[in-house]
């Protein structure tokens, strides 16, 4: 189901030239973690967001809005596509909790730095390794630190 969920957004967003960049679960995936995916997440620039909410409008499931849950502070629209959520972020102004200093820090979202893997039968933009690390590191929360793990654990072969 995660595949028809991720090609269903995939396919929205190319079809509009929308650049996304993949982070979370999926984008620990494409560099070895092996747990089961939760939710698809990613992210797209600001000028693109309202074109994404209104181009999915059928399938949302939580309204596009600003929130600040689970150590995010950002604008972020959530659909359900074959039972899967997919939530997909403002990259404008989004900002994580940073646990060790607990404060809230800016996650700077760069669409020219990424990497492409092929995930899920697509080739996917997903954020950098280091970048992955690094917010996963901020948050700090168990799944995040277990991502983080068996990304250093992967050796990957090209």
């Amino acid at each position: 189901m995660h595949q028809l969920a991720t090609q269903w957004i995939v396919g929205l967003l190319r079809d509009r030239n929308i650049p996304f960049q993949i982070c979370g679960g999926l984008a620990a995936k494409g560099y070895g973690a092996e747990r089961a995916l939760n939710d698809i997440d990613l992210f797209v620039p600001d000028v693109d967001f309202s074109t994404v909410v209104q181009a999915g409008q059928a399938y949302i499931s939580k309204p596009a809005a600003h929130r600040c849950e689970e150590g995010w502070d950002l604008t972020y629209v959530q659909f359900k596509y074959a039972g899967i959520k997919v939530e997909v972020g403002n990259a404008s102004g989004a900002h994580i909790f940073d646990a060790a200093s607990q404060a809230w820090v800016p996650l700077n979202i760069e669409f020219d730095r990424y990497e492409t893997a092929s995930l899920l039968d697509l080739e996917l933009p997903l954020m950098l390794k280091e970048d992955l690390i690094r917010y996963k590191a901020v948050l700090s929360r168990p799944v995040d630190i277990d991502d983080i793990r068996a990304i250093r654990k992967h050796v990957r072969i090209v």
